[in-house]
This record gives C-alpha cells, structure tokens and sequence, in this order.
C-alpha cells in the first residue's frame, strides 16, 4: 500500500493537512498537533479536551485517572439503540531524530504532507493515537450525524503504562458496545490483543579509575527505522542495543578496551534506534579500534540491507572519563546484553501469521555506578508471557542484576461470536464492496484492560492506515482517513437495538 499513488498528491509550502478530507478529522487532528501532549505530560491536552467538550455542548468530565470523558445523547429516533463507547489515548510517544531540535513538552509538532502519507518534520507525529481522538472530536462536534447514545473515553498514558486505562473505575462506562480506534492498518478489525509486561534489571556498582595513559573513544551507532515494539517487531528490524553489543564485546575481547558509559534506546516500546558507547583503550589499540567500528558498519550494513536505512557507525576520541565500570560487572553486564533474548519468541500456533510472544531490549543506561536495562514482553498467552519475563529474569540474574518485575497487563480475548463484529464486517462489505480482515494484534491495547472492569463490553478496534509508529518515520496513510471515517460513522448508525 505504501508505493500506491505516489506523488498524487503535491507538497507545497501552502498546503496544510487542514485541506485533506475529510475536513472534520483532519482539522481536529491539526489541533491536536498544536498542543505538546507526550506521555507523562498531558495537563495541556487534558484541559485542552475538557474544554472542546463544554465548547460542543456535550457532557464532559475528567476522572480521577485524568481520562476525559464525553457523553452525547442519541439523536432523534435512535434512542432505542445499545450505548457505543468510542476509545482512544491522548498521549503520544516522543521521538525525534538526533540532530531534530524539538522540546515535547513546549513544541508543537511539524507536519507535512509527503505523497499519500502525512509525516512530521523529524519527530513522531502523534498519529497514534491521535487519529482516534480527531474522529472523536468529530463527531462530537457534529449535530447532524446519525448515532443512538455516546459515550466516549479519551484515556491519560496508555504509552508508558495504560495508566489511564487501569485507573478506569468499575461502572464508569454505560456502554455495551467498544470501538477502540487505536489499530493501524485500515481494513482491519481487531478482536484480540497481547499483553504485556515490563522487565527492569539493574545494578549498583562502584567505578573503578580509569588508566591515565588510556584514551576514550565515543562509538555512536545511527540510521536504524525502529519502530513499534509490537507491530514492527516481526519485520526483524535491527536493534541499537543489539548490534552495539557485537561491537563492543569484541573490542573489549581482542582490544583491550574498557567500558566507562552505555547509552541506547529511550521507549520501553519503542525499537531503539540510537546507541552510544563509550570506551576506555589503550593509545597503541586506537587504529585497531577504528578499524573494528568500519569492519562492523560495512557488516551491519550488509546483513540489514533488506530491511534496514544506511547504518552508521561513528567513532571519535573524547575526554577520559574519571571512571569506568569494574572489568567482572563489565562483562558480566555485556555477556547479558548479548545474551538477551530480542525479537520474535514464536507466532501463534493456530494463526502463523502472527506474533503470539516477543521481546524487546528497549533501554539501556550504564554509567555513574549504575546500569538499568528496561524490556517489554508481550505475549496474547498467559503462560507464554510468564515464560518470556522468567527467561529475562534468569539471564539477568546470572549477571548479577536485580530484576523488577512489573505493569502486567492481559491481553484481549477475541470473541468470534461478537454481535458487533457481525454487523460491522457486513457493514464494510455494503461499503467497499470486500470483508474485512479480522485479526489479532501483538500490541497492546486497552480493551483487554477496560473489559476487565466492565465485563460483557462487546469491542473491536479498528483505524486507519499508520506506519511505523513510535519513529520519527511514523506516517498516517491519507486515503486511509477517509474510508475509516465513513466506516466508523456507518458503524454508528448500525448499530444493534438494546
């Protein structure tokens, strides 16, 4: 899809996303962009929403878990239809390139229309989730559309934690019908979702001099796609933290060299794109070193090339640090970052074509006395997200790191049998003239989270057509809108008597 049409549509310094169709998502969306809303930071969004729900005229409110709420009455004739809730998270991961000069807290995002697909100007573009809460704000909004009664739940922090969703109260929600309109791949209908489990190991250390008579050089390793830690995690894209690992055992191995800081990765759900090591060496093993840091960029290179940007591998002398880590911690820490299980654990068994469990090395901080790694484990079976955290348990505890586990959520139980499944692929086939996809994701949402405490909610997820989100690659799919507005409104009128 992504090669489709491109260049229909032209960029010029005029155009803005305000012009795309349809105008009533879009200029929500562009509003949405306007104010700086990354996980953890959300009072400006917050009050932002709060105050286009009393501006609408619809019942608005905040809840202790800071989700905003709306409320809307059915219009006329269609009082007797079951309550829908429509879901999405306010907060966006923040991303940007290096060399991009953006405060997320302060700044607005930039962005551009590029072909089909609307991009931001070197930092993700919050089209995940903010597509959902647009078409939200839309029909909000509107007076003239068709629907029975609406509730709305525009969730705080779903990025870091889903600690909107958790914080959810039992019976805030009247509804029994859900449309989370948080996938990405219009077409699509979800029914079911992975959990997911964040793994913390860390370790105090104290540094130990370095040699006066050492150098230090600074290894940064740039150019990789990342991406989502869910979604994208079967494409077997390359991992900062991953590659950074081969260099660096080696120039320790053959080298001499000595670890004094390691920096990778700044999302527990993001693939990390970014690396940077720095390294104690003897003067006379300089060129060796340099050496080793083209030989892996041309391997790198060679072994990515299929799915990878131009990877590059940059290294350059700097200040001897004070201190560096202990030559034992040293490699025990190394031989569990190469030890550590990244990527795809297995598929499901009954769906090969999707990812059942899997793993992602997303952080890693060593320096000052102290190392954190930080990974996320998603797995739709119980039992096979147990395995995966006890597996990270194990190899970090045999380097002597203390492990936290934490933020367990269960994934989403698909329901083949869903009334409102039935009536929506039916629906997309009087539309497009096709059925509808149904599929299970590896990502999390929060459906499996909210049905937990408002049991019998019948939900599916859909949305228009993102890529690579969590990147400064992230891109919305233009067309896409379109054709998920006008489902997500026929859907409305569709909808079941109670």
């Amino acid at each position: 899809m992504e090669g489709q049409g491109e260049g229909l549509i032209t960029s010029t310094i005029m155009e803005t996303i305000q012009s795309l169709a349809p105008q009533a998502v879009w200029k929500h969306f562009y509003e949405l962009t306007q104010v700086p809303r990354p996980s953890g930071h959300l009072e400006a969004i917050q009050q932002f929403l709060l105050d286009f729900g009393k501006q609408v005229g619809v019942e608005t409110c905040m809840d202790e878990a800071g989700n905003i709420i709306y409320r809307k009455p059915a219009t006329a004739g269609m009082e007797n239809r079951e309550t829908v809730v429509l879901q999405a998270h306010m907060d966006m991961v923040p991303q940007k390139n290096n060399d991009t000069v953006h405060d997320f807290v302060k700044d607005p995002i930039q962005t551009y229309i590029d072909g089909e697909w609307v991009r931001a100007k070197g930092t993700t573009l919050g089209a995940d989730n903010g597509m959902g809460v647009a078409a939200i704000m839309a029909i909000m909004e509107d007076n003239s559309l068709v629907h029975g009664p609406l509730e709305a739940l525009i969730t705080a922090d779903e990025e870091t934690g889903m600690y909107g969703a958790f914080g959810l109260k039992e019976g805030t929600l009247k509804g029994k019908m859900l449309l989370n309109l948080d996938s990405e791949e219009e077409g699509e209908l979800y029914i079911g979702c992975a959990g997911g489990i964040d793994v913390t190991a860390s370790l105090e250390y104290k540094e130990v001099e370095t040699d006066p008579t050492d150098i230090a050089i600074k290894i940064t390793l740039k150019g990789l796609r990342g991406g989502h830690s869910g979604l994208e995690i079967c494409e077997g894209r390359a991992n900062a933290n991953k590659l950074m690992v081969r260099l660096v055992r080696e120039a320790i191995a053959d080298y001499e060299a000595r670890l004094a800081s390691w920096s990778g990765g700044n999302m527990r759900n993001a693939i990390p794109r970014e690396c940077e090591a720095v390294l104690t060496i003897p003067a006379e093993n300089e060129e060796e070193l340099m050496g080793l840091v083209k030989y892996c960029e041309e391997l790198f290179n060679e072994e990515y090339n299929a799915v990878e940007t131009p990877i590059t591998l940059k290294a350059e002398r700097v200040g001897l640090p004070k201190g560096e880590v202990p030559e034992e911690i040293q490699d025990n820490l190394v031989d569990a970052i190469f030890a550590c299980h990244d990527g795809v654990v297995r598929y499901i068994p009954t769906i090969p074509d999707t990812v059942e469990t899997s793993s992602n090395l997303a952080i890693i901080r060593i320096g000052d006395g102290r190392a954190e790694f930080n990974i996320l484990a998603r797995s739709s079976s119980e039992s096979m997200k147990e395995y995966v955290a006890t597996s990270l348990e194990c190899c970090f505890n045999m380097a002597g790191m203390k492990v936290e586990l934490s933020g367990s959520y269960s994934g989403w139980q698909p329901n083949v049998n869903s009334p409102i499944l039935k009536a929506m692929k039916e629906s997309y086939n009087i539309q497009f003239g096709k059925e509808p996809e149904v599929k299970v994701i590896h990502a999390g949402l929060e459906c499996g989270i909210i049905g937990a405490t408002h049991p019998g909610l019948d939900m599916i997820s859909f949305g228009p057509t993102l890529r690579s989100p969590h990147s400064p690659d992230e891109r919305v799919f233009i067309p896409s809108v379109q054709k998920f507005y006008d489902f997500l409104l026929e859907t409305l009128k569709q909808v079941p008597c109670k």
